[in-house]
């Protein structure tokens, strides 16, 4: 059995407008940096074998900030797998821009399926556990493939209309016998 501890990246200043990411490589803000030290902080105790990140920039630095508050001294493992996901037209826009520009469901040009996401995170996941059996990893990456995550582990049960995963958040998984199980889901309404 592997253990994920899989976190959300800290704050960016898209995160604070309520804009779409997505693939968007937005940076850290100063908070976002406040909470990947709070969540490094958090995580000690255990002995983390590993820490893995997306490449995208706000994933890398929180892994960055911390492997360094966990005193780890191996560069994160960046697994081009885990970005976010791919969210085409709707990308740097509001929420609420997003419902007048697409309103009722509308298909967004360049949206990436949650399907999508599972087949491409899923053997990122599988391949990490492969590699390192009975280990203990941080892997930091992004709310849309957390959230798909969750639902894949709780077969849709969660999170719930209006459950939000917060920045700099850690969930606990496990790899085991083939498949990936949730232990722990935090939340913020």
């Amino acid at each position: 059995m592997t253990r994920f501890a899989i976190v959300r990246h800290g704050q960016t200043d898209w995160n604070l407008e309520k804009r779409i990411q997505g693939s968007t490589d937005i940076p850290l803000n100063t908070l976002g940096r406040a909470q990947a030290a709070e969540t490094g902080l958090s995580l000690r105790g255990t002995r983390w074998d590993a820490v893995v990140t997306s490449p995208l920039v706000r994933a890398l630095e929180t892994a960055r900030i911390i492997a360094g508050e966990l005193d780890h001294s191996a560069a994160p493992l960046i697994v081009p797998e885990l970005t976010e996901r791919h969210h085409g037209d709707i990308e740097g826009l509001t929420f609420a821009e997003r419902q007048v520009r697409f309103p009722d469901g509308s298909v967004v040009p360049g949206l990436e399926t949650r399907q999508a996401v599972l087949d491409r995170v899923l053997p990122a996941l599988e391949r990490l556990a492969t590699a390192h059996p009975d280990r203990e990893l941080v892997v930091v990456c992004h709310g849309g493939v957390i959230g798909t995550l969750v639902r894949y582990a709780t077969d849709g049960e969660r999170p719930v209309p209006g459950e939000l995963i917060p920045n700099g958040s850690v969930h606990d998984f496990h790899w085991r016998a083939g498949r990936l199980e949730l232990e722990s889901f935090v939340s913020a309404r």
